[in-house]
């Protein structure tokens, strides 16, 4: 049966293959949808079907060609499918799949193509972001300070809106039936017409009456707009004090997280670095700032209190109380405070204790940066104010403008205050608020012919004319007011005009009293009521939102073409940087001085590390050198003048004494404290190779200085030193042949020393020997003739006379002087008296060598107290006593130096160097040149670039 079916001709397989459907690569069967082959085979499910291979003929079709290919013949397919003739359900299933996929394909295209139109007409259409400034900001944040919900709630339900609808019934009908009065023919009509007739009559009263109602519907506008405004107000300020909740309730885990900067303290931040900037380079009038000018008392810093709401600067009457601008940044926070930038302290300014400290530290902080013989300061003073509803801005407060310098300011005041003005408003994107007193006459206002030459387009004025209740009562014609704020009057142009009134001119008023009185003036103003001002161009809260609005907008504008202009700039800078100083470090000032601080305190505790050898042998050649001249003038000599050793020991110990207890001891401490000083010094100025860099040397001089200067020595060290000394020197014993020796040394190098000294000052005073006058052709003054004769006279005593005593007495000096005079040579006795000493100097020196030569064998007599002996060595005893005296006080002060006062001058160092790291002028003088400079440069721009960038950053985020 298989066979039999087989064998008959599939009708169906053989149309499909040889029609045109599409189908170009596989058979037609192949291509069927599951449910297609199902209907074909009904006995067959296709889950279990077999299929054999095929053997058809395929017709082909080539892109290259419109022409079918050659066609081949069709083989029989032996499928074993039982035949029926009844297919044309699978045709038109396979009709709706193919329709199916050209529905989706149409929806896909059509959407394709209607986002791609769209695209086009939005690409069309022009960017009105950049209008955005057009409306002001609190349109935009409208559901910020107006709660909807309230407005919803307050609304009627619908359940009333039903009861209302018979009323609105009866108020149709009621107009119905009016319209019937008055119907042609109606006696409504025939009233009408003859009230008409006396309308001639009444002409001239209803021309009255009709101003009368204008005037009333003007007061009502007026009304309705202050009702709106009070509204307005009374919203913002529940905002205000739910947002001071929000911010205080975000205030408590101030502690625990740390705070993201607002985008005003951002950039206040740059503002702070630009002023502290090299001027040179003219960078830091290029970003906006708003600036208060005006006439002196004409009453900016009131406007500028207004704008803070808070009583934040001193007050005078009439007296100039700005004398420097004051840079106030505005911000939003959850208390009304304000902090300087240089303090960490914050004044609540809800308690009037703090307000006048803070007026209080404003005025001192004033009259500081004033120099001696000046009025003004442009030193800037930085202070942030923050506050709940505060408007986010940076505003600087200029001293005012004066046209007279009275007594008691300096010559060049006012040109040192247009000066300053000028400066702050020659900035091209410098907001200026120019503050003109209403109560006085336009004509004596200054400020405004200034604001006109640096603004003459206007294009970044604000004109705000303050006392204008007094204006109102004073000016006799109204119409004036109205010309100033139209721009009509004064020569200047500007954005915008305002009138506000702040105060009634008592310091003591508050911020709130002052608003409150400025609302009831303009409520009543007949300024407004005429329409002469307008409700947007009056009070200070208007203004304080028109100068935010025209702020951020300039901001905005200029701050990336800032941040472009300082990229350029670091470029150049690190470009010279790196062809001037390739091999080292980008160090600033600040850097600089801690790496000099560091090499200070090594080379401060490089002290601890000298040995004690070194410690001793320095203060005891010192010392000896200090104190020499006295022992051998004051003491050694007197003594050996003596008949016997007795004397000689009884007359030592008395000096030795005596010097003791008044000189020694403070001579050794001077001199501990000048070889601490000398070794400091040593470290502190030792160059050390390639690492030496000598831009360090002046500040290191002036620490050593300054460090030197501040150290004493301890008091109480001359006490415990006298006690050591008295009783070194009181030890006569030598203990072994070894010391004997030393001090025979000892006493050897000392007279030599002496006498070489003794040696060169005779030659002095009587001129070259002949030796010297015969080799090099040099000869005597005729003073040295003088003294040369005297000088022979006096050995001649010498040699009469050997052990003549050190002093001459008067029947010698005559003698001497009638021998010279005799040689026709006038001689004064005191010149005879001075040789003398020389050379009874010299002559005892060599008396007292020859004594210490024979001494060199003289131990074994002293150990036996020169008993049965001719040889007395009493003097080698002296020395030895001197010698140990100056080892044991050397000693002494090492041990005061390691343990004592090399710390004291280790924490004089670091104090100093604490001072200097405070005292920013201090290092500028200390570390000076090119290097430090281009440095600065460098750190600052870097500084400025990267904050600028974060404000940027933030600013659009903000957006």
């Amino acid at each position: 049966m298989w066979r039999t079916r087989a064998a008959a001709p599939c009708v169906i397989c053989r149309s499909l293959a040889n029609s045109s459907y599409g189908i170009k690569r596989k058979s037609p069967l192949q291509n069927l949808h599951l449910v297609s082959r199902s209907i074909r085979h009904p006995y067959y499910p296709s889950s279990k079907l077999q299929r054999p291979p095929l053997r058809i003929s395929i017709q082909l079709f080539s892109s290259l060609n419109r022409l079918p290919l050659r066609k081949t013949k069709l083989l029989n397919v032996k499928y074993g499918y039982p035949f029926h003739r009844n297919f044309w359900l699978a045709r038109l299933a396979s009709r709706l799949l193919k329709l199916r996929y050209l529905i989706l394909g149409s929806a896909v295209g059509g959407g394709y193509t209607a986002k791609k139109t769209y695209d086009q007409w939005k690409d069309m259409m022009p960017d009105l972001d950049e209008y955005k400034w057009i409306v002001p900001d609190f349109i935009w944040e409208l559901d910020e300070h107006i709660d909807f919900e309230k407005l919803i709630k307050a609304l009627p339900d619908a359940d009333d809106l039903a009861k209302l609808l018979p009323d609105f019934d009866k108020i149709g009908e009621s107009f119905t039936s009016l319209k019937g009065f008055f119907s042609p023919g109606s006696p409504g009509e025939t009233a009408f017409r003859a009230t008409d007739q006396g309308y001639d009559n009444d002409k001239q009263y209803k021309k009255v009456s009709d101003k009368e109602k204008i005037d009333q519907l003007q007061e009502e506008l007026l009304r309705t707009q202050l009702k709106y405004q009070r509204m307005l107000e009374r919203l913002e300020k529940e905002n205000k004090e739910l947002r001071k909740l929000v911010l205080q309730r975000d205030d408590k885990g101030i502690h625990q997280r740390k705070l993201k900067k607002s985008l005003i303290d951002m950039y206040s931040e740059v503002l702070d670095i630009l002023s502290d900037y090299d001027a040179s380079y003219n960078t830091q009038d290029h970003l906006p700032r708003v600036v208060v000018v005006g006439d002196q008392s004409a009453g900016k810093t009131s406007v500028l209190e207004m704008i803070a709401q808070a009583r934040i600067f001193p007050r005078g009457s009439g007296e100039m109380m700005t004398r420097s601008p004051v840079k106030v940044t505005l911000s939003e926070g959850p208390h009304h405070v304000a902090l300087f930038k240089d303090s960490s302290r914050e004044f609540d300014l809800t308690k009037e204790e703090d307000l006048a400290a803070l007026r209080n530290e404003i005025e001192i902080r004033m009259r500081n940066s004033v120099k001696e013989g000046c009025t003004v300061s442009t030193e800037t003073i930085s202070l942030s104010v923050k506050g709940p509803g505060l408007q986010r801005m940076v505003l600087v407060d200029l001293p005012g403008v004066i046209s007279t310098v009275t007594s008691g300011m300096a010559p060049d005041t006012k040109e040192t205050i247009f000066s300053i003005s000028k400066a702050y408003m020659q900035n091209p994107n410098a907001i200026i608020l120019c503050i003109q007193d209403g109560s006085v006459d336009a004509e004596r206002s200054i400020v405004t012919d200034l604001v006109s030459q640096m603004d003459p387009q206007g294009k970044r004025t604000i004109f705000v004319l303050t006392k204008v209740d007094l204006a109102e009562k004073n000016v006799a014609s109204p119409s004036r007011i109205q010309q100033i704020i139209e721009g009509k009057l004064f020569p200047m142009k500007a954005l915008g005009y305002f009138a506000v009134v702040t105060g009634k001119g008592n310091s003591s008023e508050s911020i709130e009293s002052i608003k409150e009185y400025e609302e009831e003036f303009f409520q009543n103003s007949k300024l407004l009521k005429t329409c002469m001002l307008k409700a947007h161009q009056v009070t200070t809260k208007n203004l304080s939102l028109a100068v935010s609005d025209c702020f951020w907008k300039m901001v905005r504008e200029s701050v990336e073409q800032q941040a472009d202009a300082f990229k350029a700039t670091r470029f150049n800078l690190e470009t010279e940087w790196k062809n001037n100083y390739p091999r080292l470090r980008e160090l600033d000032r600040n850097e600089l001085f801690e790496k000099a601080k560091n090499e200070i305190l090594d080379e401060v505790i490089s002290l601890t590390q000298v040995t004690p050898k070194h410690w001793e042998e320095i203060l005891q050649k010192t010392l000896w050198e200090r104190v020499s001249t006295h022992v051998i003038e004051n003491i050694y000599l007197p003594a050996a003048q003596t008949m016997n050793s007795g004397t000689f020991n009884t007359t030592v110990d008395i000096k030795l004494k005596q010097w003791t207890d008044k000189q020694l001891p403070n001579k050794a401490v001077e001199v501990a404290w000048e070889t601490l000083q000398e070794e400091f010094s040593r470290f502190m100025t030792e160059q050390k190779g390639k690492e030496h860099d000598d831009i360090f040397d002046k500040l290191k001089q002036a620490v050593k200085e300054e460090s030197i200067k501040r150290h004493k020595w301890n008091e109480r060290a001359e006490d415990s030193l006298r006690v050591i000394q008295h009783n070194a020197l009181e030890d006569r014993s030598i203990s072994d042949k070894q010391q004997w020796d030393a001090a025979i040394h000892f006493m050897e190098e000392t007279l030599q020393s002496r006498l070489k000294d003794t040696e060169s000052v005779i030659e002095d005073m009587v001129g070259p020997d002949w030796k010297k006058r015969w080799l090099y052709w040099i000869g005597r003054t005729k003073e040295q003739n003088i003294r040369n004769e005297t000088k022979n006279e006096l050995e001649k005593l010498i040699k009469c006379n050997e052990e003549h005593a050190a002093y001459l007495a008067n029947d010698e000096v005559t003698t001497v002087r009638k021998n010279l005079e005799a040689r026709g040579i006038t001689v004064d006795p005191c010149l005879i008296k001075d040789t003398w000493h020389q050379i009874y100097r010299r002559y005892f020196l060599k008396t007292a060598l020859n004594h210490c030569n024979l001494c060199r064998r003289g131990f074994y007599y002293y150990q036996r107290h020169f008993v049965d002996s001719e040889l007395e060595c009493n003097d080698i005893v002296l020395f030895w006593r001197i010698q140990r005296m100056l080892a044991i006080t050397a000693n002494t002060l090492r041990q005061q130096l390691t343990n004592t006062e090399v710390r004291r001058l280790e924490k004089n160092v670091k104090e100093v160097l604490e001072d200097f790291a405070e005292d920013n002028e201090k290092k500028v003088k200390l570390l000076t040149g090119k290097r430090v400079q281009l440095a600065e440069d460098l750190k600052k721009v870097r500084e400025i670039q990267e904050k600028l960038e974060a404000f940027i950053e933030a600013l659009h985020q903000e957006k």
